[in-house]
């Protein structure tokens, strides 16, 4: 796994490490921290990541994955309470093909409501409906496997 206590270079360890005063943490616990992006897609967007660095959550070992969601459900009620909207998105990204920008665990919770301006999450038009699903469903159960042991 490529865990490591934080990376000088990346701006999500300054942040957790409490060095970038510009940011509102709006939550903190042991191995996380939740604070506000510089570009919210709505209002009370939040990102929530581990205090150690770890390049996506497909890197992380299952302790801190669990960690990472468990904090990501507490701040998400509590932005459900604070706000009200009438739904959440809860977001994670591996690479750039997924826009990943920060190459540092994150999750973004984001608060939707009605026109908010964010968008639709899923593609439209584009269907792959002729896939060979018991194929692709075979590699991955057999991949499964490999990981669960």
């Amino acid at each position: 796994m490529a865990v490591t206590e934080y990376d000088d270079n990346c701006s999500f360890c300054a942040i957790a490490r409490g060095q970038d005063p510009s940011v509102d943490v709006v939550a903190e616990g042991g191995g996380w921290v939740a604070f506000f992006p510089l570009n919210p897609a709505t209002p009370g967007h939040t990102l929530v990541i581990p205090r150690a660095h770890v390049r996506n959550l497909w890197d992380a070992d299952l302790e801190l994955a669990g960690v990472v969601m468990r904090a990501a459900v507490l701040v998400g009620r509590a932005i459900d309470t604070a706000l009200k909207p009438q739904g959440m998105n809860l977001i994670t990204s591996d690479g750039r093909v997924a826009e990943q920008t920060v190459f540092h665990l994150h999750l973004h919770l984001v608060p939707r409501w009605r026109n908010d301006g964010f968008g639709q999450i899923w593609p439209t038009g584009h269907r792959y409906e002729n896939v060979d699903k018991t194929n692709l469903a075979g590699s991955i159960k057999s991949a499964f496997g490999e990981h669960s042991r």
